[in-house]
C-alpha cells in the first residue's frame, strides 16, 4: 500500500534526478533511496521544495540527488561556509587576545593617573566559557535561544572569569587605585547586526553574549518564585511577579523590558518545575562591559572612583597609532579557534557566526561586514567552492540574500575532507543522537547514532494572514560514516513548509531520518 501510494511521487523524483547531473567528473544518474523518496513525498510536504545530494567521498560518485544545482535557503547551514573560511584564514590553533592598556603609568603607591582601557581583539567569549583544559563550554540548548523554557542549559563557567583574570593581573602589576576612567576600546571592527534569532548586536566586546541570564525557580506554593541572574550587574532591576502554583501545567513566565536594565517577570511557575531561563539583551555592550570590568576591579581590591553606571566615553580613547605603541598591562589569551568553531557549529551560535566575516575583514586590514563577506568569498573560491553559483549576505544564515545549492555545499564539505585537519573540523559538527542541535532528533538506539556529523539549519517566519508560522528553510549538511565504511558528504534542504501541516521538530526528525538512511543504505 505504501509503495502504491507514493508511486507517482517516486516517478517524479526519478525524472527530476535524472535531469540534473551531479558534481562528479563523470556524469552519472543517481536515484534517491526509496525510503527518502517516500519520506519527502508525504502529504505534509506537498508545498515544499527539496534539494538533496549525497556523494561518496572516496570515488566522487553521486549516490543520491534531487535538484543539486538549484538554489535553496540554507538557514544555519550557512555557518559551514563562514566557519570554513575563518578556519582557512586563521587556522584551528589560532588564539585571539584581549589586552588592557593605559594612558598613564602606575606610581610607587600603586596609583594610575590615567585611563584604564579594555581592548578586545577577536575573542568572542572573552574567557567566559573557558574550561580548565582550555576548551570552550557549551550545552545542547544554548542560552542565546532562551525564551522561558526549561530546555535551556547554562554552562557552569563564570561569565566574568576572563575579566577577573585581567583584574588579577593588574593587581599583580601593583595597581591599587585608578584616578582616571575605565574605557572599552571598541575599534577592532565596525559593529554590525546579527542575523537569525538570539542577540542582535555584533560588537568587538561581548560579555556573556551581551546577555543577562535570568533563572526562575519555584518557591513555596502561593509564594513568589525565586529569581537570580548572571552576571550580577549593579543597577539591574528585576520586578518579580511570578507566583508558584501546585499545578504542574501552570508554568508560563513572560519577560517584559520596562527600560534600560529594568525588566518585569510575569506569570506562574509550577512547584517542582525545573528552573527556566529568560535572557535580557543589554542595550549597550560597551557600557555593559565597562560596568562589569569596574565591578571585578573593585572585587580584586583596586579602588575605582569611576561610576559603573556611567556611559563608555570613547572620546577618551587615544589615536590607534598611539595605542599600538603602548605596552599592555594585562593580557588574556583566548582558546584556539577550533574551540570557537565547535561552539558555533554545535549550538548554531548566530551571534558568533555573524562576527566571523568581520574577523576576516580585520585580518586583511578592513573593518566592515561588506569587506568581510567579499574576503570570505575569495577564501572559499580558492578552496574550490563554486561561490559564483551561490549568494550569502551573512555569516549565520538569517539574511534574505542567503541561498546555496546542494552541489556547492557538498563541494565545500569535500574540500574540507581532503585537508589534514579534517578530523578536527568534523568533530566540531553536531553528532546525530549525541550532542548539539542533533542530540535529540532520532531514537537513542538507532544504528546511525554517532555516525552522522552535520550542521542543522532552521529559519521560520510569522504567517500573519493565517496566524501561524511558516518554515522558509530547514537544512542538514555534513558527513555520514556509513555501515559499510564509506564516508559520504551530503546536503539536504527543504524550503517552504506550512507549519499547520507539520511542526518544526517533525521536520528535524525527517531530515535526520534521511541522513540515517544514507548510513544504512551505503
Amino acid at each position: 500500500m505504501i509503495r502504491c501510494r507514493y508511486a507517482y511521487a517516486w516517478l517524479l523524483v526519478c525524472l527530476q534526478s535524472a535531469a540534473v547531473p551531479g558534481p562528479a567528473q563523470e556524469v552519472e544518474v543517481a536515484r534517491l533511496p526509496e525510503a527518502v523518496a517516500e519520506l519527502i513525498a508525504q502529504p505534509r510536504y506537498r508545498s515544499a521544495h527539496w534539494g538533496i545530494l549525497a556523494v561518496d567521498l572516496e570515488t566522487g560518485r553521486p549516490l543520491a540527488q534531487l535538484n543539486p544545482e538549484k538554489l535553496f535557503g540554507p538557514a544555519s547551514v550557512t555557518k559551514l561556509y563562514s566557519v570554513a573560511a575563518a578556519w582557512l584564514t586563521f587556522g584551528p590553533e589560532h588564539r585571539f587576545r584581549t589586552v588592557v592598556y593605559s594612558t598613564g603609568t602606575i606610581d610607587e603607591d600603586g596609583t594610575l593617573a590615567g585611563n584604564l582601557i579594555l581592548y578586545p581583539q577577536g575573542d568572542l567569549t572573552l574567557g567566559g566559557r573557558t574550561l580548565p583544559d582550555g576548551s570552550i563550554a557549551y550545552t545542547n540548548s544554548d542560552h542565546i535561544y532562551a525564551g522561558g523554557t526549561s530546555r535551556t542549559e547554562l554552562t557552569d563557567v563564570d561569565p566574568l572569569q576572563g575579566l577577573r583574570r585581567l583584574a588579577q593581573q593588574l593587581r599583580e602589576r601593583g595597581l591599587r587605585r585608578l584616578d582616571g576612567d575605565v574605557v572599552v576600546d571598541d575599534r577592532y571592527f565596525a559593529p554590525a547586526e546579527s542575523t537569525g534569532s538570539g542577540p542582535r548586536q555584533v560588537t568587538p566586546v561581548m560579555i556573556n553574549d551581551n546577555l543577562i541570564d535570568l533563572i526562575i525557580e519555584p518557591g513555596p506554593v502561593g509564594k513568589p518564585a525565586r529569581v537570580r541572574w548572571r552576571p550580577e550587574l549593579a543597577g539591574f532591576v528585576v520586578d518579580n511577579q511570578v507566583v508558584t502554583l501546585s499545578d504542574r501545567r501552570a508554568t508560563r513566565v513572560r519577560l517584559i523590558v520596562e527600560g534600560p536594565y529594568r525588566v518585569r517577570l510575569l506569570g506562574t511557575i509550577a512547584a517542582g518545575q525545573k528552573p527556566i531561563v529568560h535572557v535580557y539583551e543589554v542595550p549597550s555592550p560597551n557600557d555593559f562591559a565597562r560596568a562589569l570590568f569596574i565591578q571585578v576591579l573593585r572585587e580584586a581590591g583596586i579602588r575605582v572612583p569611576a561610576s559603573p553606571l556611567a556611559r563608555n566615553r570613547r572620546s577618551l580613547l587615544p589615536p590607534e597609532a598611539t595605542r599600538d605603541r603602548l605596552e599592555p598591562l594585562a593580557e588574556l589569551i583566548g582558546p584556539p579557534f577550533v574551540e570557537e568553531a565547535r561552539l558555533i557549529l554545535k549550538v548554531s551560535h548566530n551571534l558568533h557566526a555573524s562576527a566571523l566575516p568581520l574577523l576576516l575583514a580585520v585580518r586583511h586590514g578592513a573593518r566592515s561586514l561588506t569587506d568581510g563577506l567579499l574576503l570570505q568569498g575569495e577564501v572559499l573560491r580558492k578552496l574550490g567552492v563554486p561561490v559564483d553559483q551561490i549568494s550569502l549576505g551573512s555569516g549565520a544564515g538569517g539574511s534574505r540574500a542567503d541561498c546555496v545549492t546542494p552541489a556547492a555545499t557538498v563541494a565545500l564539505l569535500e574540500r574540507m575532507y581532503r585537508r589534514d585537519d579534517y578530523e578536527q573540523f568534523k568533530r566540531c559538527l553536531p553528532v546525530l543522537g549525541v550532542d548539539g542541535t542533533l542530540h535529540d532528533v532520532i531514537e537513542p538506539d538507532h544504528p546511525a547514532v554517532g555516525h552522522v556529523f552535520a550542521k542543522t539549519g532552521t529559519y521560520y517566519v510569522r504567517d500573519g494572514l493565517n496566524g501561524r508560522s511558516f518554515l522558509t528553510a530547514k537544512a542538514l549538511a555534513g558527513y555520514v560514516e556509513t555501515r559499510t565504511g564509506r564516508t559520504v558528504a551530503f546536503a539536504v534542504f527543504v524550503n517552504r513548509v506550512r507549519l499547520a501541516a507539520v511542526a518544526i521538530d517533525q521536520v528535524s526528525r525527517d531530515l535526520a531520518r534521511i541522513a540515517a538512511a544514507f548510513y544504512e543504505m551505503y
